[in-house]
């Protein structure tokens, strides 16, 4: 489990084509320290598992699942990318509960900047909108975010200077894409309330 604070701005150093999956190198000498073989890594949201490690670098399979599902296909060598491990036992819980399981991607529509904030617009999957709400929580890129206007086919974010120097979204642009993974608790509450609903049919 992870909270979508990310620890650090890590980067991809190589990208190797496989016949069904991808392998990265990453860069990132926060995450790393102390990390070895089987160890899970959030990478823009996505958790992937550490196949070796070597210095401030490791490397983590891809599969075409996960390639497809989410916007890793996308990265590149020299690509930036939001890089957390896993919440400890007795951690405190700063941002919300993040899987690391994406549940679509979105694409950066607008971005609206102010004296000490940005706006940012964000399109939202037809299948995910009933998950978004004002002032509930989303993860965009592994971030954990409040959204601040929830739409039909899109929502919007605010972000404080902090996260724009040291997160991804502090880049993107317009046209870029980003992994999404909604509030898993807005899931669990559809599943039971659907369940009881068959049941009173019953």
């Amino acid at each position: 489990m992870f909270t979508g604070i990310v620890e650090e701005l890590g980067e991809v150093t190589a990208v190797e084509n496989l016949d069904d999956a991808c392998r990265f190198r990453l860069r990132g000498p926060v995450v790393t320290q102390g990390a070895k073989h089987g160890d899970s890594i959030a990478v823009n949201g996505v958790c992937l598992t550490v196949v070796d490690h070597e210095g401030e670098e490791f490397t983590a399979d891809v599969m075409a699942e996960t390639l497809n599902r989410s916007s890793l296909g996308a990265l590149k060598p020299g690509s930036r990318v939001n890089l957390e491990r896993p919440m400890a036992v007795g951690d405190r819980l700063g941002g919300h509960i993040v899987q690391g399981h994406v549940d679509g991607t979105g694409e950066i529509l607008e971005r609206q900047p102010s004296e000490n904030w940005e706006i940012v617009k964000i399109s939202l999957p037809a299948d995910l909108t009933r998950y978004v709400v004002e002032k509930g929580s989303i993860t965009v890129d592994g971030i954990s975010l409040t959204v601040v206007d929830a739409g039909p086919d899109h929502f919007t974010v605010s972000l404080i200077p902090t996260t724009l120097d040291l997160t991804t979204l502090g880049h993107k642009q317009p046209g870029d894409p980003v992994n999404l993974e909604v509030d898993v608790i807005a899931k669990y509450v559809e599943r039971m309330l659907g369940d009881r609903a068959q049941g009173a049919v019953r």
